[in-house]
């Protein structure tokens, strides 16, 4: 799975690609604003994103605005996280097609099952591909 972590706290997206990329094998990268996020989001094609509520300049709400006026990020998941939790406006963010909110802190050995879990119940969620086992 391919996740882009858009997050202004270096310490958040240094965890949260820790535990995706050496905990559970996921393809992770980072973007520090809502902008370089929209850049990266549209060159990347990820997954998913996590994208935080509370950013300087370009918050979470405007950069999920931005992603669904762009083709190429129009579908793109995008679950939040926050430390304010389901926060006033969220019904709003949905319609846009937020997932869901992650509270942080959260569970490092669980973050990648969370997002999976919401996913799927999402119907987003893409099975990878078995790898055929190579014989000698």
């Amino acid at each position: 799975m391919k996740v882009l972590i858009i997050d202004d706290e270096e310490d958040f997206r240094v965890v949260a690609s820790t535990c995706l990329g050496l905990l559970s094998g996921d393809d992770v990268v980072e973007a520090g604003s809502g902008s370089e996020g929209l850049k990266m989001a549209a060159a990347d094609c990820p997954d998913v994103i996590l994208l935080d509520l509370m950013m300087p300049g370009m918050d979470g709400q405007e950069t999920l605005a931005n992603l669904r006026q762009n083709p190429s990020t129009r579908d793109v998941p995008v679950i939040f996280c926050t430390t304010k939790g389901m926060f006033e406006g969220f019904d709003e963010m949905k319609k846009l097609g937020a997932l869901a909110v992650i509270t942080k802190p959260f569970d490092p050995e669980r973050l990648s099952d969370q997002i999976k879990k919401i996913l799927r119940n999402a119907g987003k969620y893409r099975e990878p591909e078995a790898v055929a086992e190579l014989s000698e």
